[in-house]
C-alpha cells in the first residue's frame, strides 16, 4: 500500500469518526453553554407592541421630550426632525406615499407609537443605546408626536395609561400578510424538478424599464 493511499484511508477514517460524533451530538443536547438566566432574558425581554404590552411604567411631556431630543438627537435628526445630511427625517411627508418618491417618516407611514417607543429605547441615541430612562422615552415619543401633528398641545403628557390610545395617520395603511389564503391558488402541491415547462419568454429586464422617475427632486409636499 502507497503511502498516500494510507494517509487517505485514515482520513477518511478519521473524517468518519468526526461524522459520527456529529450525528450524535444532533441527535442529543450539545453540551454547549448554559441556560439564560431570569434577569439575562429580562435584559433581551424589552419588545412594546401597539396594544401597549411591554411598556415600562412612566410618562413624560412634549415640552420634556423637545429638550432631550436637542441635546441626544437633533445632532443627526435635526432640531425638527428634518433630518441632517443622510440621516433619517423624522417629520413630514403626510399625504406623500402616493408620489413617485415618498418621505416614509413617523407621521406618514408608521404604523404605531409602539414603533418609535421600541427602537428608540433599544437603539437610540446612536452611538449609547439603551442609556435613556423610560421617563425621558416617554418624552421624546411624546415631541416626536408633537413634529408630525398626532398631538397639539406641548404640555401634552404621554404615558402608561394613554399610550395605546395614540393612533397614528397611517395605521389603518397595514395589514396582516395573508398570502397563504390570497395567493393559495397558485401553490403547487407537487414541485417540477424535471421535464419542466421550457418554452419561458423572458419579456424584459429591470434595467432597461426605466422605472426610476425622471423627476430630480422629490414632490413637494403640503
Amino acid at each position: 500500500m502507497s503511502k498516500f493511499r494510507k494517509t487517505f484511508t485514515g482520513a477518511l477514517v478519521a473524517g468518519s469518526a468526526v461524522v459520527s460524533l456529529v450525528s450524535v451530538a444532533v441527535a442529543g443536547k450539545l453540551g454547549l453553554g448554559r441556560e439564560a438566566s431570569p434577569q439575562e432574558i429580562a435584559g433581551w425581554d424589552i419588545d412594546v407592541r401597539p396594544d401597549g404590552q411591554g411598556l415600562p411604567p412612566g410618562k413624560g411631556t412634549v415640552a420634556q421630550g423637545e429638550s432631550i431630543f436637542i441635546e441626544q438627537c437633533a445632532a443627526c435628526h435635526g432640531e425638527f426632525g428634518q433630518g441632517v445630511d443622510r440621516w433619517p427625517v423624522l417629520a413630514g411627508g403626510l399625504g406623500s406615499l402616493t408620489h413617485d418618491r415618498p418621505d416614509k417618516t413617523i407621521g406618514s407611514f408608521w404604523p404605531a407609537p409602539s414603533t418609535i417607543y421600541d427602537y428608540v429605547r433599544r437603539a437610540m441615541p446612536y452611538g449609547n443605546a439603551q442609556s435613556l430612562k423610560p421617563d425621558e422615552i416617554y418624552a421624546l415619543v411624546a415631541y416626536l408626536l408633537y413634529l408630525n401633528e398626532v398631538v397639539k398641545d406641548t404640555g401634552f403628557e404621554l404615558n402608561q395609561k394613554n399610550f395605546a390610545s395614540i393612533k397614528l395617520p397611517n395605521s389603518g395603511g397595514f395589514y396582516d400578510d395573508d398570502r397563504e389564503t390570497s395567493e393559495k391558488q397558485f401553490w403547487q402541491k407537487d414541485v417540477c424538478m424535471k421535464d419542466c415547462k421550457v418554452d419561458v419568454k423572458v419579456l424584459n429586464h429591470a434595467r432597461m424599464l426605466d422605472v426610476t422617475p425622471d423627476r430630480k427632486k422629490s414632490p413637494k409636499v403640503e
